[in-house]
């Protein structure tokens, strides 16, 4: 699939993954046309998708480089080093991952070296991935911030298994010599904290939520947001732009996917969001063994909801109760950010040195399991961020 025509380069496609799971991409109308460098899809907070295997669908093997891993969470906090730049507070609550250089202001620096420790497998990652957290509301109008969990094994990567909240990350390369890494500097946010409405036809192939149908992973038994809202006879389908609106059983995943194209000179734009794009024919489906233009891709997160499957102590009119960060109770403000800080030349090195799928890759460094314990940052703005509260923090209601 080709870049946009201007000046763009492919990079990586990423994507991470938390129990509840979001994936991003623009409506065609905002499609640039302008030519991109193919950057690593990035980001899938926590993942639980199919083992790799024939009867599996969700990868493929080929000549192609994903790498899967777990990042604990550093800290949640009500700080925004990238769309709220030194303010605390920040106008929501975030949950943050992986190297403890994460600050209210990050340099526009080569973060890796800022960084002595980090929260996620490879020992080189120094990069920072946050994203909105998801509250519960009961009937009484309390909330309590929904956990996250832990992703499945897969590719005998047993640290994910292990982490602490947090999510699962995804970097794809088409080959070697197929995609550029992001260089030191480099930023950028996918989705909008403020949109509360359906754009166009919608951006489910960015963004999308899953409701699993049962205890481990039940019903994930496919690609991320590939499905069409409804089936025929209007069922649910597998995944939905918007927050589930009936109980799941497993909890939601948030799958979000990042641009695969970047202009080849800015590292950040004021919007951190103009200086990269999708490729020409949209956002690639992810397959885990092409970026389509090969950007950044998706992020997921798993969110453990079970304990808050009791209708009873839902709202009387039994709408859905789930709220982000945000204050938005439909799904649509989900987004992520992503600030570069991959040690040295260890990404590219890693895209260019499979093929090799999972979290052992290239001979990229492993973290010991239990090691990114030790790895902390002050919370900078203190509050309830696991009890009950009466509003959500930041917000009026």
């Amino acid at each position: 699939m080709k870049c946009p025509p201007q000046s763009y380069i492919p990079v990586l496609s990423l994507r991470f993954s938390f129990l509840l799971r979001l994936e991003l991409s623009p409506s065609p109308s905002s499609y640039p046309t302008h030519p991109t460098i193919k950057m690593p899809l990035p980001l899938l907070l926590l993942l639980s998708l199919a083992i790799l295997g024939s009867s599996n669908p969700q990868f493929q093997t080929g000549s192609s480089t994903m790498l899967r891993f777990g990042c604990s969470q550093i800290i949640i906090d009500r700080v925004d080093p990238l769309v709220n730049p030194a303010q605390i507070p920040s106008p929501h609550m975030h949950q943050i991952v992986g190297g403890n250089a994460f600050n209210a202001s990050i340099p526009s620096a080569d973060v890796g070296e800022l960084a002595s420790c980090t929260t996620c497998s490879f020992a080189d990652d120094f990069s920072n991935y946050w994203t909105a957290n998801l509250y519960f509301r009961a009937r009484n109008g309390s909330l309590k911030r929904v956990p996250q969990v832990p992703n499945r094994e897969l590719f005998n990567d047993k640290f994910t298994t292990q982490t602490s909240g947090g999510f699962v990350v995804y970097y794809v390369s088409d080959g070697k010599g197929k995609v550029t890494a992001f260089k030191p500097g480099f930023r950028m946010l996918v989705g909008d904290a403020t949109q509360t409405t359906k754009i166009g036809n919608g951006r489910k192939s960015q963004s999308c939520f899953r409701c699993y149908t049962g205890p481990n992973f039940g019903g994930d038994n496919a690609a991320p947001c590939q499905d069409a809202n409804t089936s025929l006879t209007g069922e649910l389908r597998l995944d939905t732009e918007t927050l589930p609106t009936t109980a799941c059983k497993g909890g939601i995943r948030s799958n979000i996917l990042y641009p695969t194209c970047w202009d080849g000179v800015n590292l950040d734009s004021p919007d951190h969001k103009s200086h990269v794009a999708y490729p020409v024919n949209g956002p690639q489906q992810f397959t885990g063994t092409s970026t389509g233009g090969a950007c950044p891709s998706t992020h997921p997160i798993v969110w453990d909801t079970t304990a808050f499957n009791n209708k009873a102590d839902w709202s009387a009119d039994g709408s859905q109760p789930f709220v982000l960060s945000t204050g938005d109770k439909t799904g649509y403000s989900q987004h992520g950010d992503y600030v570069f800080g991959w040690k040295g030349d260890s990404l590219q090195r890693a895209m260019d040195g499979g093929p090799c799928t999972g979290a052992s890759c290239a001979g990229l460094k492993e973290m010991a399991m239990g090691a990114e314990k030790a790895c902390k940052v002050p919370r900078l703005y203190p509050e309830n961020a696991d009890g009950w509260i009466d509003k959500l923090p930041g917000m009026e209601y």
